[in-house]
């Protein structure tokens, strides 16, 4: 183990005097220091101006140290905000989604409601209907135009009776199953419905056309009376459809009546209410036009 190193100057005059200096310095600073605490207690302001100076000395950086601070806790306030808003404007896009997913289940409802509404008021009708049915399909390619119900002979369904939608007449029956029937639409060439203007006594007879119109035929010919937005409704004439159902709108005038749009589409309808032939004895007429039909 090396021996301490020893702290003699030895006889080095510029040691002895270096640690001479120190010596005094230090002695010096003590008493120094000592006056001074001594001053400081017996008087306390007697250094407020060393202290002014010091602090006036210090400001600068103290503001400087201030103004980083602030700007240090601004930056993570802005920080902290844009995260609290990312968090805020993605919940309200989800409560937004939640409510338009609720506004379409509400328009839906009320769709729904107004289909049901529509279905009661077919059963209050003036002529209690023999069924309530669903269109289960119709042709759409072909010339001729049927369409399906789901009830039959089962339901008490006979060929001739007209058949009807909340919005107005869509066919007649034209053959039955035990549980099924094929409906001849008014769009069909073999239709032919008299109606007249709900306005006046105006009467024609509505054709099909085979391409989702009607011609309004007038049975007066003369002068055409009609005009564009005339409604039509069922006058009653052959006994088989009862007087007042809505039938077609006028939309283009021509020189013996008009081309008319039909009110109740049948590919826009759901239910539809089949009523009995209007009069009894025009059931002899359906069954001899059945008939001819087969032959």
């Amino acid at each position: 183990m090396a021996p301490p190193k020893s702290r003699n100057p030895g006889y080095s005059r510029k040691a002895q005097y270096t640690l001479f200096t120190g010596y005094v310095a230090a002695g010096a600073g003590a008493v120094l220091g000592a006056i001074l605490l001594v001053i400081a207690l017996l008087n306390p302001a007697a250094f407020a101006g060393l202290r002014g100076m010091a602090s006036d000395l210090f400001t600068p950086a103290g503001e400087l140290g201030a103004e980083t601070r602030t700007g240090s806790q601004g930056a993570v306030g802005t920080i902290a905000g844009y995260i609290h808003a990312g968090n805020q404007n993605a919940r309200l896009k989800e409560e937004n989604e939640i409510a338009r997913v609720r506004l379409a289940e509400a328009d839906a409802i009320k769709a729904e409601n107004a289909r049901l509404k529509a279905m009661l008021g077919l059963r209050e009708g003036e002529v209690k209907p023999v069924t309530m049915a669903r269109l289960i399909g119709s042709t759409g390619s072909s010339t001729r135009r049927f369409a399906y119900l789901s009830a039959g002979r089962s339901d008490g369904v006979r060929p001739g009776m007209p058949v009807r939608s909340p919005k107005g007449l869509v066919g007649r029956v034209l053959e039955t199953g035990s549980h099924s029937s094929r409906v001849l639409l008014l769009t069909d060439t073999e239709s032919l419905v008299p109606v007249r203007r709900t306005t006046d006594d105006v009467v024609a007879f509505a054709e099909g056309r085979a391409d989702g119109t009607l011609r309004l035929r007038l049975v007066n010919l003369g002068i055409n009376p009609l005009k564009v937005g005339d409604v039509f409704v069922t006058s009653g004439a052959g006994g088989l459809y009862r007087p007042g159902i809505a039938v077609a709108i006028a939309s283009h005038i021509n020189r013996d009546g008009a081309i008319a749009r039909v009110l109740s589409d049948p590919a826009a309808t759901d239910y539809v209410a089949v009523d009995p032939i209007w009069q009894p004895e025009a059931r002899a007429v359906v069954n001899a036009q059945q008939r001819e039909e087969i032959r």
